[in-house]
């Protein structure tokens, strides 16, 4: 053999040697993500998203770590405050990447974040968990970018679903044709009020209130009284948490007791039953979950006991699947190979607090779009195919003072 020939094959015996020395090496995977911890979506990234990649990370390194290559890696967090701004959400994500040189980046809350994040996330490979992002175009973003996962799927279901819930009291003649919508000028409110003409139009609903407000708004007064002068026997919030809470509260400062109350992110929320105790009863909004579900019960025992408080009903579960799912992926691979990981989170079956999930294309299959404060727990409504789905009650009780 020609000495150049044993210089090559030496090299590239030493090239191998190298790498294997330094997969054997990793004692840790390093985790990185920027949430909100002030601004406006510090409120909904507090309860929903932080609490739950605390709760992760404590589970997997009680257990030993993620297993790669038969070797137990502990988790190692890196964290930014994104500030709830887009521009912020996109620097934390490149630093991550380019100067803390993490293994893998876990995604911001609200879906205006995650949107903003997307391309950053795609150009540098990492696989995009985007589970507080509901938007009709996570079929189209999935597809731009196949790095990317939705699990809180598109607003058209959502909509869809909270008209179903409407269709069928209209049909037995306890509600009227008449529905007030109103709706934060921000990605979320915009898409699901978009969603919501076109379902309420086809479910025969004549929209009769339809205004929008700036996020950050603070007075809901002006808002709930053009809702009480429309004489609606529905109304509809697309809110997050801050403006759910203030819808809330001035609907029942005001009186307003329309016979079906529907507000969106935040209704949820644990902190929804402790402000507003036996009045939350009735309340309809986004989410809901199985309560029948015992490892649901089990996640929720655990949250409460690590985390100090409750998760909220509807994304909580969701993130934690989330990341079930990515641990399931990177042991699987057995490697720290991202691309790797995307791949099996696109094909692959994972175990879950929610059962078996398989993503159908790069989409969560189960959303939860309308939930029912139920003696003191929030529970799934719709869609009604749902397993462990319960029959809403009506009408919502007027609100005691």
């Amino acid at each position: 053999m020609q000495r150049s020939a044993i210089a090559k094959l030496a090299l590239a015996a030493l090239g191998l040697s190298i790498v294997a020395s330094a997969a054997s090496a990793q004692d840790k995977i390093r985790i990185g993500y920027a949430i909100s911890k002030t601004g406006p979506f510090a409120g909904g990234a507090g309860v929903t998203t932080l609490p739950n990649y605390q709760l992760w990370v404590k589970d997997v390194n009680a257990a030993g770590g993620i297993t790669v290559a038969g070797k137990k890696l502990q988790v190692e967090v890196i964290e930014y405050d994104d500030r709830s701004n887009s521009e912020e959400a996109v620097k934390a994500i490149e630093r991550l990447a380019t100067q803390d040189k993490v293994d893998f980046i876990l995604p911001p809350w609200s879906t205006g974040l995650n949107l903003a994040v997307g391309p950053t996330f795609n150009r540098l490979g990492y696989p995009h968990l985007a589970v507080t992002a509901a938007t009709d175009r996570a079929p189209e973003m999935a597809k731009r970018w196949p790095n990317s996962f939705w699990f809180l799927g598109a607003s058209k279901p959502g909509a869809d679903a909270l008209a179903e819930v409407l269709r069928k009291l209209k049909s037995e003649g306890k509600i009227g044709d008449k529905v007030a919508m109103v709706s934060v000028s921000d990605a979320f409110g915009i898409e699901l009020a978009t969603a919501a003409r076109a379902a309420f139009k086809a479910a025969g609903f004549n929209l009769v209130l339809d205004k929008s407000y700036p996020i950050g708004t603070q007075d809901m007064q002006p808002l709930l009284k053009d809702a009480m002068a429309s004489g609606a026997d529905t109304f509809v919030a697309f809110s997050y948490p801050p403006d759910t809470i203030a819808i809330s509260d001035t609907a029942k400062v005001l009186g307003y007791n329309p016979k079906v109350f529907y507000t969106a992110v935040g209704t949820a929320f644990p902190l929804y039953k402790q402000k507003f105790g036996a009045n939350a009863e009735g309340v309809l909004g986004v989410g809901g979950w199985n309560v029948d579900s015992p490892a649901l019960k089990a996640y929720f025992k655990r949250h409460a006991e690590a985390i100090g408080r409750e998760p909220d009903r509807w994304a909580s579960p969701v993130t934690y699947v989330s990341l079930q799912m990515l641990q399931q992926a990177i042991e699987k691979v057995g490697k720290i190979d991202r691309a790797a990981v995307i791949k099996e989170l696109q094909t692959g079956t994972f175990d879950t607090i929610m059962g078996k999930i398989k993503l159908a294309d790069n989409i969560m299959p189960i959303v939860w779009w309308v939930g029912q404060w139920q003696d003191g727990e929030f529970v799934g409504i719709a869609p009604t195919k749902y397993e462990g789905a319960k029959p809403v009650r009506f009408p919502k009780p007027n609100w005691k003072q």
